[in-house]
């Protein structure tokens, strides 16, 4: 798809969007990284537990949610603050959560691993696979509806080896469900190589074995992200079923914050330094003369901004009080 086809206020909004990931993404990680050290704490700082961080991997969430409405479901992973923004989630209930501050989207007790708003229809998980059978759900929800709306659910390389993904592929593809299964190739789960865990180059081709459409697409171009992702919603909404998006994308950070990356060959991190996707979006703009050097520099300065207040907002907001931590929870038993 030539950038000549999509309109020149849907490619701004684009890059708003990316920049605002990178810019929250990288500002969360500095103020991770508060109290923690100079021995790391997890449990300290304003921002207690795992960070798992989606730097680099904007385009993917970006050159999918562009397409989505309100209605449409989007299920994350544990590394999910890309597609979080990408789908309209309330960025300072968001942050607020994160920070485990009663003002947020779960009254803190959820933290950054589990965001859920109901006003987007976006939530996420800390389980590996996960996201796959939950939109099933809502896949069905809306074929029984007789609506329009999808579902989107997210994995990593890692995730498409589980048993949940297969089972969901198969029961989308029986039933003619409208959801779109997007795995972001960073090549790493966790610490573990995709070439010692996975049998195949491309888990796009695991469509084959469901009859449904695959495809895999080179995610630091976020224009080929959105030309698939285009087809696969359309498809999705017409009616005719599901599709697997695989998008390679390169992990700008460790798997969690205080990762020491031993694992990662130094080749690998500068190689995925050279994939980002932002400054590959920024030259396009420039030379289609969509946005200049000056404006840019302006959307930089009007997010830092944004970002900023919202940071503010998280750090002063309150914390549950002590008596609140059986209420809103989910308790089993009799």
């Amino acid at each position: 798809m030539l950038m000549s086809e999509i309109s020149k206020n849907t490619l701004l909004s684009m890059y708003k969007t990316m920049i605002k990931i990178r810019t929250y993404e990288e500002t969360l990680g500095k103020i991770y990284y508060e109290g923690k050290t100079p021995v790391f704490d997890i449990a300290a700082g304003p921002i207690p537990g795992e960070l798992h961080l989606s730097s680099g991997q904007e385009s993917s969430a970006v050159g999918i949610c562009v397409h989505l409405k309100p209605e449409d479901a989007v299920i994350g992973t544990h590394r999910a603050h890309h597609f979080a923004i990408a789908k309209g989630v309330d960025l300072n209930k968001m942050t607020c959560e994160i920070f485990g501050k009663a003002t947020g989207l779960s009254r803190g007790k959820g933290g950054h691993m589990h965001l859920f708003d109901a006003n987007v229809n976006f939530s996420c998980s800390g389980i590996v696979g996960a996201s796959f059978p939950q939109a099933i759900g809502a896949g069905i929800a809306s074929k029984m509806q007789g609506k329009d709306y999808v579902a989107v659910a997210v994995g990593g390389d890692g995730a498409a080896n589980q048993g949940t993904f297969h089972e969901s592929l198969n029961l989308a593809a029986l039933w003619r469900l409208p959801v779109i299964f997007v795995i972001e190739d960073n090549k790493w789960a966790i610490s573990v190589a995709k070439d010692k865990s996975t049998a195949i180059s491309k888990n796009s081709e695991r469509a084959k074995a469901y009859g449904i459409p695959g495809v895999s697409v080179d995610g630091e171009d976020v224009i080929a992200v959105y030309e698939v992702a285009k087809e696969a919603v359309e498809r999705a909404r017409r009616g005719e079923g599901p599709s697997l998006i695989e998008v390679k994308v390169s992990r700008l950070r460790g798997h969690f914050e205080g990762d020491p990356q031993l694992y990662r060959p130094k080749k690998d991190f500068e190689l995925a330094k050279a994939k980002d996707p932002i400054p590959k979006f920024e030259k396009k703009l420039l030379e289609k003369e969509f946005i200049n050097e000056e404006e840019m520099a302006k959307v930089k300065q009007d997010i830092e901004k944004e970002i900023q207040g919202v940071i503010e907002i998280a750090r002063s907001s309150p914390y549950p009080e002590p008596e609140e931590a059986l209420e809103n929870v989910f308790a089993g038993g009799d």
